[in-house]
């Protein structure tokens, strides 16, 4: 099986380059706009370019994958901000639908828990989507797009939705990389909310693991929580690593304000996933 995967360099990339890269029987083409470095696992063949700007025949230029792994998207953390819909919708439309129209087989993209809105509890794929801030209106949008691309031209379409994740490699201004800086240079406190908050996370190497084996193994799953399914606290979830590093560092709860753009309690359900992969 030959596997592209844009967004290569990118947090989730990484790990999803390290997961695949440990099936033997798979050819995966790395795609990303910066050069390859220490990210690219020793043998992997790397394709360089902006999708916005993609060479002629990008199928051919990708080694004529069974399938793309799609996470490359612009502009995050900023949930905010209007270019998702103004600007990089129809730039990650484009660049799909060239794919698709030279060939491709088979589809896994990234999707978003934000495509749910401001529900609260435990979040189902039959929910019909309200996404609330730009980022999940034009993720939701790209969606219904390439539903109907796939009607008409006979790819196989799977969209993971994916929740909260932490680990290596997150960008700086993640709970799990501010986390890490403070304990890591002996501060005496840690800032965070009030930690109330009920969340689905899941280990970043886990959501790649998952993400291949759906790529591999569920072609054309539709819409899939990729999730733990299970709630946890925000403070749980933080605890948690002060247990495992053993750092004399107190949580300064209440520092910041929970954030407008969620609701303070909502999770996956894993029923889907558990249907097509088993128990994960």
């Amino acid at each position: 099986m030959r596997i592209a995967v844009t967004g290569a360099s990118g947090f989730v990339g990484r790990h999803v380059l390290r997961a695949v890269a440990e099936h033997k029987d798979v050819e995966v083409v790395a795609v990303s706009r910066r050069p390859p470095g220490a990210w690219l696992p020793s043998g992997m063949r790397h394709v360089a370019f902006d999708l916005t700007a993609p060479p002629p025949d990008v199928f051919a230029a990708l080694g004529q994958p069974d399938v793309l792994i799609h996470l490359a998207w612009s502009g995050l953390p900023n949930y905010l901000s209007r270019h998702h819909y103004e600007t990089h919708l129809a730039e990650q439309y484009r660049f799909l639908k060239l794919l698709a129209a030279a060939g491709l087989p088979s589809l896994l993209c990234a999707g978003t828990c934000f495509e749910y809105g401001m529900r609260s509890g435990e979040l189902h794929e039959s929910l019909p989507p309200d996404p609330r801030n730009p980022y999940g209106f034009a993720k939701d949008a790209l969606r219904r797009e390439l539903e109907f691309l796939a009607a008409d031209l006979g790819f196989k379409l799977s969209w993971a939705r994916l929740f909260y994740m932490y680990g290596e490699g997150q960008a700086p201004g993640s709970l799990y990389s501010q986390f890490m800086a403070a304990g890591s240079t002996g501060a005496a406190e840690f800032p965070m909310s009030g930690g109330e908050q009920l969340r689905d996370f899941l280990h970043v190497t886990e959501v790649a693991r998952r993400l291949v084996r759906l790529a591999c193994e569920a072609p054309g799953a539709g819409i899939v929580n990729v999730c733990s399914g299970q709630p946890t606290s925000v403070r749980a979830l933080v605890e948690g690593w002060l247990q495992i590093h053993r750092w004399p560092m107190k949580l300064a709860l209440g520092h910041y304000a929970y954030p407008a753009y969620e609701p303070m309690a909502f999770w996956g359900s894993g029923a889907k996933l558990t249907r097509l992969l088993g128990p994960t």
